[in-house]
């Protein structure tokens, strides 16, 4: 299942300054509506057979289609679905998308980045499903197998937009021949952050070794976010956007930036690693190396990564060398939600047009895609988490290390803000770790990035500290 992410932010505000003549899904000649014999509906993803995505874009057109296209058939429905395929940068692909949109035309049914559903809600190019296609569509059996924390990733202010495709999560990764020589337990599952701390300063007597990585600053980008802050905050029981405003210079906040001093200000992490533009990839291989102790990383890192025969940095022994763990609360039940675990997820969705001129079949087609049957059929003999449980159930089996995302990270998981500020927000949180690792006390730290956070979202009402 392909999940895919991007970090862009403005395009819709450009988009709103063009003059775009309106036009609607399909072919105005057909019959509208609920009981029409003949419709005419289309598929627009990111994905392109033989480049980007391409097992995707395989999937729609030679899956998909023939299958809906055959049980309308049974219905007494003759039906014609066309894939529009795309093969492009993320930024380019959500420009047409909202330029598509804003014309209302475009596809019926649209695959998207989750972080962009709020930004297109809030621009009027997108509705809740409810509004496009009627109360059935909360009725759909499918949601049952999603949990609450996955469905976030297509919900804005707590209404459904759109149905996660696949996702992630984040855990601790360690070196289980490190542990063993720093008198550690194999089966390490720390249960606050002091326990990590501790695990660290145990790591610290092992010559040649970097007790802990956490990502920081702003050369690894997004990655500092969701791999670290974000995380952080979460186990501090905050988040970066909660109840229509932005978090600024909270107590969760400062906690997460004290966390980040102790690691790196007490030597247990390298601070020179968090500022080369390549050291995320440096922080890989040397924890394939054995000289990473502790990392904080997403599932990619296991499926990608350490992958004994295809990773970037492959590990012959990753399966019994390597141990993963919960991201604890800071105290247990520190975290948001009262939970004594934490994680963050990203992912792509999928979602309606409100200008679909079939929007009940278009929901048929959007909810078949979703289906057990057709999410399997695209993952193939490819193990990857889905946002269905009972295909993470089955198809993750023999996954051990998939699994325990599936069973234990995405029920407690959260998802980032989907605004079109976030990405200059995570910006400014990346430039507050930045800070710390370099010196700076947490509370100034805390303290500065309110000030800029006031700036990029529309001033102090905006902010709670």
């Amino acid at each position: 299942m392909s999940v895919r992410r991007t970090r862009t932010g403005g395009a819709l505000a450009a988009v709103a300054t063009l003059v775009l003549a309106a036009t609607a899904c399909g072919d105005s000649a057909e019959p509208a509506g609920r009981d029409a014999k003949d419709i005419t509906l289309t598929i627009s993803d990111n994905a392109i057979a033989g480049g980007k995505n391409s097992r995707s874009a395989d999937w729609i057109q030679n899956w998909v289609i023939p299958k809906f296209v055959e049980a309308q058939k049974a219905k007494g429905v003759t039906a014609k679905v066309t894939f529009v395929p795309s093969g492009v940068d993320d930024e380019q692909y959500k420009t047409k998308l909202a330029l598509d949109l804003r014309a209302r035309s475009g596809s019926d049914v649209i695959s998207i980045d989750g972080i962009w559903v709020g930004e297109f809600a809030q621009a009027g190019y997108l509705k809740p499903l409810s509004e496009v296609a009627g109360a059935e569509t909360d009725g759909w059996a499918g949601w049952a197998q999603i949990p609450e924390t996955v469905q976030g990733l297509g919900s804005f202010e707590e209404k459904r937009y759109a149905i996660p495709i696949g996702t992630d999560g984040r855990l601790l990764y360690y070196n289980k021949k490190l542990f063993a020589q720093a008198g550690l337990p194999a089966d390490w599952q720390p249960r606050s952050w002091q326990e990590i701390l501790d695990a660290g300063a145990k790591l610290k007597t092992l010559s040649g070794v970097t007790p802990i990585q956490i990502n920081a600053g702003t050369a690894m980008g997004e990655a500092t976010s969701m791999q670290g802050a974000l995380p952080l905050l979460a186990g501090a029981g905050g988040e970066v956007f909660a109840n229509g405003k932005w978090t600024g210079a909270s107590q969760p906040t400062r906690d997460m930036l004290d966390f980040y001093a102790r690691v790196y200000g007490g030597g247990l992490g390298d601070p020179l690693l968090q500022q080369e533009a390549k050291g995320r990839d440096k922080s890989f291989q040397r924890f394939a190396e054995g000289k990473i102790g502790i990392l904080g990383e997403g599932d990619y890192f296991w499926r990608s990564v350490i992958e004994p025969k295809a990773g970037i940095a492959k590990m012959a022994d990753r399966d019994s060398a390597v141990g993963y763990a919960l991201i604890p609360a800071r105290t247990p039940g520190a975290g948001i939600r009262g939970q004594d675990f934490v994680s963050m997820s990203g992912g792509s969705v999928r979602t309606l047009n409100p200008n679909s001129k079939f929007p009940h079949q278009a929901f048929e087609l959007l909810s078949f895609m979703h289906s057990a049957e057709a999410v399997k059929a695209e993952l193939g003999d490819v193990p990857r988490l889905t946002a269905r449980t009972d295909v993470n159930t089955e198809m993750l089996a023999g996954d051990p290390m998939l699994r325990f995302v599936a069973e234990k990270i995405l029920p407690i998981t959260a998802a980032r803000p989907p605004l079109a500020v976030y990405p200059q927000v995570s910006v400014a949180l990346q430039e507050a770790t930045a800070a710390v690792v370099g010196g700076t006390a947490p509370d100034a730290a805390a303290a500065a990035y309110q000030k800029k956070l006031e700036g990029l979202v529309g001033g102090a009402d905006n902010v709670t500290s």
